[in-house]
């Protein structure tokens, strides 16, 4: 009787402790399969037409008025991030109130990075290079030029300020990443006495010099990290002896002209995006 009731004792102890390690096992299991996984971060890109495929010639829609596409600097920094939420808004043409009513709303307080590359349009970039390019003397391209920088250093700091101010609002707790504009030239290269002449050139030079330094500025005063792409263009620049960076007048595709190209997006941006957002 001793021995029989310490072997049902026993038995009753061993099917405690397997029951115990049985649901010790499957627990976590069943916990797995119930929790989503988390992203790292969400990555929004905001922006006018250098931060999406222009120039590239590679488009998810050729008849998409935005131009999106997937070998602009923000999609391959997503790429390269996966675990990475990434929410696309820029759109080709964007200027600052623009990007204000339609891209900023994109943001949310989970946003943990942002690109903003917008002023260029604000400015008129695209009507000051079509100016130069038609015009015959010099001194008519050079005087578009300088109205296009009175009216970057005049009313772009407020509208930039502005724009700034609603992107910190919406995203208050991300990293934010100023995209400023490359250098189009290099003076004296190799593009002889074909095109525009060097003294348009270097007024066009002049221009991207000066929205950089407006845009750097307002990024300072928000608190925002200003990326400046001009030392890493600069030896790629249209005239230069290396592999072009950005695109040359196209007269085939006037759109894809004065925009980085595939080689910009992914040798020029991406790295300097990676060293400053990781």
């Amino acid at each position: 009787m001793r021995s029989s009731s310490r072997h049902r004792r026993l038995a009753s102890l061993f099917l405690t402790l397997a029951t115990a390690c049985l649901a010790g096992t499957a627990a976590p299991g069943a916990y797995a399969a119930d929790v989503e996984p988390t992203a790292a971060g969400t990555y929004v890109a905001l922006g006018d037409s250098y931060a999406v495929a222009p120039g590239t010639r590679v488009y998810d829609n050729p008849d998409d008025p935005c131009r999106r596409g997937p070998l602009a600097y923000p999609r391959l920094w997503a790429q390269q991030h996966p675990s990475y939420a990434f929410v696309e808004a820029s759109c080709s043409g964007a200027t600052t109130a623009e990007l204000q009513s339609r891209q900023v709303p994109r943001l949310t307080a989970d946003t943990t990075l942002v690109t903003v590359q917008v002023g260029g349009n604000d400015v008129g970039v695209v009507d000051t290079m079509t100016h130069c390019i038609l015009t015959i003397d010099d001194k008519d391209c050079v005087a578009g030029v300088e109205a296009a920088k009175a009216t970057a250093t005049g009313s772009l700091p407020s509208a930039l300020a502005s724009t700034y101010a609603s992107v910190r609002a919406k995203a208050p707790n991300a990293k934010v990443v100023v995209v400023g504009y490359p250098r189009l030239y290099t003076i004296g290269g190799t593009c002889g006495i074909f095109g525009l002449s060097d003294t348009e050139r270097t007024a066009l030079n002049s221009l991207a010099d000066t929205l950089d330094s407006v845009l750097a500025d307002q990024a300072t005063r928000a608190g925002f990290t200003f990326l400046d792409p001009r030392p890493a263009f600069d030896p790629h620049t249209i005239c230069s002896h290396a592999e072009t960076w950005v695109t040359s007048l196209e007269w085939d595709k006037i759109n894809e002209s004065y925009h980085p190209n595939k080689a910009g997006h992914q040798y020029g941006y991406l790295p300097l995006l990676t060293a400053l957002a990781g």
